[in-house]
Formats: structure tokens, sequence, C-alpha cells
């Protein structure tokens, strides 16, 4: 057997999860499980390695022995190994995912990392184990692989799945998961329902009216006016919000959804509400049912062309720290937005386990914010500045969510700015191409040690090169000492990738260069 080698002895310097990624793609053909001893400056640590065939890929693990010392000695001093160590699945295969798996990979607590289905740039980066066969809309399936593999922490990245109900049935299973139920859920997978918890609970956030009558929803635009927002009540993949300018641009996007059913079910209600005139900000916070932890702030762009204009995508970049989060303004978030939510999911009946995405408008006539929509997960492609910048042991901070012990938990964060560019296939958000060859990835990857390259829709050709499978296919991310230093290195490695056939913006970041420039001045 190629890489089951009988040459692993007491002398081998390699971690849990460097042995496992080193002997990942060998070809095995049966299951072997040996004990092998790994050396920590003198002290011996017992490590098991199990090799087993899933469907069509080959899948190892290596872990530390749980009955091992919690502390042994390195050649800097004195290492501490954290008491509690676990595998994770991430469910989801986008570059939400592939950041996810990135940020858990480094967690010291963390012995391997599954991501099902993943997809061919998380797999070939070595940041998880892909398990594309693995049904993930099968919570049979995926509560049986959990208990063969002895995960211990799902993470459920995208909202289908958690609409859906699989946190619910992963949780009834006994299987520790991030992420909310299908009822909390309906935080985003229902735009009404949002607006409605609003109201109830005295959140700020626009006026507006819901509608399925089609006549009904163009007489309230005319005695409203525009610019005006309407949106598609569903999930809509991010596509589901149009700012129309004119009335009649409103007039279309009803057609669009009522009449013509563009964005089928999602579509069969909409929401009408005032244009909010401010700047965006997303505003992240952790939640345990009862606790709320923020996380560290980020702007995203979400026009598809230079200087915001052009048609809503889920994200063309994003920068994190947003220099419009003050300190105070976050309080205010905080004790407005999320604390009043998260109590009345609780008084309602449906207590939040997960992240609550709050996107803000920061309204310019006021200064305060708005809740303009919630999401119930990470971020895409916010997920990727905010996992560049922990640098706290996320497998324990998310299993202290699942737990309710949020309260004993505080987060260390890299001071440095984070920016990410998305690479599009050329169309996009509209029709665009799959199976277009990308080039120079890992050349633009060492560009700099500070650039990351966040696979968000790639597969393998026939002769194994990289190409376009989605709409938003990469987050070309990096960080640096300030946004200048941090959006130079991404552009810096956007040169160096080869696809003719994508695009993307060129101005990321410019609110953030617009803001250090007038405190310059």
């Amino acid at each position: 057997m190629a890489c089951a080698s009988p040459s692993i002895n007491a002398s081998l310097k390699l971690g849990p999860k460097a042995l496992g990624k080193k002997y990942l793609r060998g070809h095995l053909k049966s299951v072997v499980s040996y004990s092998v001893s790994q050396t920590f400056g003198g002290l011996s640590s017992p490590i098991r390695v199990d090799y087993h065939a899933y469907a069509s890929d080959h899948i190892v693990r290596a872990f530390k022995n749980r009955d091992a010392s919690t502390t042994v000695s390195s050649t800097n001093g004195s290492l501490k190994v954290p008491e509690e160590r676990v595998t994770v699945l991430v469910i989801g295969g986008g570059g939400r995912e592939h950041a996810l798996c990135y940020a858990l990979e480094r967690s010291p607590s963390c012995d391997a990392v599954f991501c099902a289905p993943g997809n061919s740039g998380i797999a070939q980066s070595g940041d998880a184990t892909c398990i594309p066969d693995l049904d993930i809309t099968n919570s049979d399936a995926v509560i049986s692989f959990c208990r063969n593999w002895g995960v211990g922490l799902v993470v459920v990245g995208p909202e289908a799945p958690l609409v859906a109900g699989l946190a619910n049935d992963l949780v009834k299973a006994g299987i520790p998961t991030f992420g909310p139920s299908a009822e909390a859920a309906a935080l985003e997978g229902s735009k009404d329902f949002m607006k409605k918890l609003c109201d109830k609970y005295n959140i700020p956030t626009a006026e507006y009216q819901t509608f399925t009558n089609p006549a009904k929803a163009k007489q309230y635009i005319k005695d409203h006016s525009a610019p005006i927002v309407v949106k598609a009540d569903g999930l809509a993949a991010g596509k589901g919000v149009i700012v129309a300018m004119t009335v009649d641009e409103a007039f279309a996007a009803i057609d669009a959804m009522l009449v013509e059913g563009s964005f089928g079910s999602a579509g069969s209600r909409v929401i009408i509400e005032e244009f909010l005139d401010g700047e965006e900000a997303s505003f992240f916070a952790l939640v345990d049912g009862e606790t709320a932890l923020p996380l560290e702030s980020a702007q995203d762009h979400k026009r598809v062309g230079d200087g915001d204009v052009g048609p809503n995508t889920g994200g063309m970049g994003v920068y994190s720290p947003a220099p419009i989060m003050t300190e105070e303004l976050k309080q205010k978030v905080m004790e407005t937005i999320i604390l009043p939510t998260v109590k009345g999911m609780a008084a309602e009946g449906c207590k939040f386990i997960g992240v609550l995405y709050a996107g803000l408008m920061i309204e310019k006539k006021s200064g305060l914010p708005k809740l303009i929509e919630y999401n119930v997960r990470f971020g895409d492609p916010e997920c990727q500045v905010l996992m560049m910048r922990l640098e706290s042991d996320l497998a324990q901070v998310l299993l202290a969510a699942c737990r309710g012990g949020l309260g004993k938990i505080s987060l260390t964060w890299s001071p440095e700015l984070a920016t990410v560019v998305v690479m599009a296939s050329e169309g996009y958000p509209g029709a665009y191409k799959n199976g277009t060859v990308i080039k120079n990835l890992d050349e633009a990857e060492q560009v700099s040690p500070a650039v990351k390259i966040f696979h968000a829709g790639t597969t393998l050709d026939r002769d194994g090169h990289f190409v376009a499978a989605g709409g938003r296919v990469l987050g070309v991310t990096a960080k640096g000492t300030d946004i200048e230093e941090a959006r130079g290195k991404a552009y810096d490695a956007l040169d160096v990738v080869d696809w003719p056939e994508g695009f993307y913006r060129h101005d990321i970041g410019w609110r953030a260069l617009k803001h250090r420039h007038i405190v310059a001045h």
C-alpha cells in the first residue's frame, strides 16, 4: 500500500493534522488502523491513524489519543494542548466554507476537518478532507457519517440546509451543531418573519409592507414613489433584492416576482420597503441562545461594477474592520438590534444558536443603525476576511456556542486589516459560462505570505486544471497593516491569476480609503 508506510516510528515529527495530510493522497485498497508514537521534545504522545474508504474517496484521519497528557514540551518552552479535542464536519462547498475549514484547520484543538461536499480548491489546499459523495440534504446520511468518524462538531455553512432543518436533526441525534434550527432560521428564510419580529420587539428597520397581490404592490409603490426597495420574501441566493431607482424599475421587479415567478416560491410574497440613504455595514455576532458575542465588523460591496453600479450580487469584495463601525456604534447595534433579537427569538420559543449576520444601514441623516436584513450564517465573502483575522481557537469558540457557554469566551483578533476581492465568471450575476480554465493560482498565492485564495466555485478538468464552476469563483484575500497594503497585496495576486473569462472590481475598499484620507487631513 503506497501510503501506509511501515517506516513511521517514534521519531516522527509531524503533528496530527499534518500526518493526515501527508498520507492522504495514497491509493488504499483496504481499511487500515494502527498506532504510532509521536515525539514532542522528548515526550511520546500516542497517535492513532485510521485509513478508511468512503465511497470513491480515501479518507485519512490522524488524531491525538484522548488519554495523552495535555501538557507537552516544545523547543520553544511549554506548549499547552487543549484537554478537549474535536473532529469537525463543515457543511457546504463555497468560499465561506473554505474559509471556515482554513480557520478550523489552524485551531489547536481541532484534530481533523471534513467538508461535505467541499470543492476541488478546498481539497487541493489541504484545509480539509472533502466528502463529495455525502448527501447533505439527507440528515440520516450526515448523522451516520458523524457517528462513524467521531465527529464532535458540525458547522453548517449555507442557509438552505438550516432552513430545511438539518440542525434540528443533528441536535436531536446528540451531535453538537453550530447553526440555528429551522424555526430560528426563519430570520433569513422569511423577510416577512424578520420584519414582524422587528415590529414586535422595537428593532429599528426600514418602514415596509408585505404583498402577494401585484396590483396592490404597484399601488403602494405609486403612493411612495422611488427610490424604493423590492425584496423576495424567501431565499433567492442573494439575488432577491432590487433597489429600484425609478417606479418603472420597481414595477418590473414586482412583475418578475409576483407575475412571472422568476424567483419561484421565494418570490411568491414580496416586501416593499423604504429606501434608506446612508452607508451599509455588516455586523456579526455569535449567539448561544441567550448570550451574544460580537465579532469584528466588515463592509461589503454588493453592486457588480466599479463605483457601486449595476445589479446587486452576493458580494464582490469585503474589508474588515469597517471604519464606520466605531466602538460607540457597535455598542448601539448590540443594544438596539442584536440583543433584542436574541431575547425576542427566545421569547417566541425558538432560541437562536449560531451566527447572526446583520446587514445594516447607517443612516446619513441620523447616524444611527437600522437593520436591513438578517442572515443566519456567516456571510460570503465576509467570512473570508473574518477567518483571516481570527486568532482564537475557532473549534472551541463554536463548541461553546453550542453549549450555551459564550459568556465565558473572549476573542482574539489580528490587528491587521484584511480584504477580499471576488473573481467572478464573465456575465455574473446574469448568465455566465462554466468550464473556463483558471491558471497560475499557486503562483498568485506566493505573491505574499499574507495572501490566501479561497475557492468558491471551482472544479478540476480531466487534465487537472482548475475550471470555473459558478458565478463567484475565487476570493483573493490578503492582510496588511492598513487598507492600502492589504488591497495592494490582493490586487498584486489578482494580476498573476490567468483567467481571461473572469472579472473583478478594481475599487474594493474605496470607502475605507476615503475614510483614511479624511482622517489624515
